[in-house]
């Protein structure tokens, strides 16, 4: 377990492992449900994984909201890879920058499940559907998430072959 944990980068912990534990505590606080795992080793995975879906709704959900409401500008991906050549705090900024995204995203993810535990009060023997409907939300941000990260690492190799191109020529 120590192993593993050594192997978790700060990234990896504040953006997805943290929002995680913090989420089920919250859950069970305000919620009255409980995402609490007796088990430390599946209760890393299980809080890791809250943190990843929750990580995702930032990325896949606040991030494009926020932009289309102007509350954030961000500048193309490949300026971004560029400068953090030029300037390496930028991504510690950046990681930064992430884990506020994220906890945001933990607030609403808080509010659905809230949302959830309402209806499900509200309307007997609604709780599969609900299920369905969230495991459906999740492979959907799944799917996002990946397209989003396809983008950026094609951004990246066209960045590349610029930047070798350049520099040969």
């Amino acid at each position: 377990m120590e192993e593993l944990l050594k192997k978790l980068s700060s990234y990896n912990i504040f953006n997805y492992l943290l929002p995680g534990v913090v989420f089920a505590v919250l859950a069970k606080e305000v919620a009255g449900f409980s995402l609490y795992v007796d088990n430390i080793v599946l209760g890393v995975f299980y809080y890791y994984f809250f943190g990843l879906v929750i990580s995702r709704v930032g990325s896949v959900v606040i991030e494009p909201l926020f932009k289309a409401l102007g509350i954030i500008t961000l500048l193309e991906y490949p300026r971004f890879v560029r400068a953090t050549k030029l300037d390496a705090k930028i991504e510690t900024i950046s990681e930064s920058n992430n884990m506020y995204r994220t906890m945001v995203a933990m607030v609403v993810c808080l509010g659905v499940l809230q949302l959830s535990l309402w209806i499900s009060f509200l309307i007997p023997n609604s709780d599969s559907t609900i299920l369905a409907i969230l495991l459906g939300l999740i492979f959907l941000l799944f799917v996002l998430g990946y397209r989003k990260q396809c983008t950026y690492i094609t951004k990246r190799i066209i960045e590349s072959e610029t930047t070798t191109k350049n520099s040969e020529g």
